[in-house]
């Protein structure tokens, strides 16, 4: 599992004029089954999306071809972590410890 952290680099006006295009690369990577949950950071800096994979390369290609990125208004951070616990309703996400 990532949490992918997404932290401006330019003036939240230019995210916004971006938004509609981010919101649809988010419903797009949400109908794929690979992002969980998302929302924004308070303050207003950002964002966080959780997303499932065990492939980090391709989290990353993900993150590359958002809007916020490609508009050149957001960087993200890639934190993997294996989900070994999780609530009930996330259990389909539970993964195992690394040997």
């Amino acid at each position: 599992m990532f949490v992918l952290e997404l932290t401006y680099t330019g003036p939240v006006e230019r995210a916004d004029a971006l938004m509609e295009a981010h919101v649809a690369w988010l419903d797009e990577h949400y109908a794929s089954g690979v992002f969980i949950a998302s929302g924004r950071k308070n303050p207003r800096d950002g964002g966080v999306i959780l997303a499932v994979g065990d492939d980090r390369a391709r989290i990353e290609k993900i993150t590359e071809a958002d809007p916020f990125v490609t508009g050149g208004v957001c960087a993200y951070r890639v934190t993997e972590f294996t989900a070994t616990k999780t609530a009930p309703e996330l259990a389909a996400y539970r993964q195992q410890p690394l040997a």
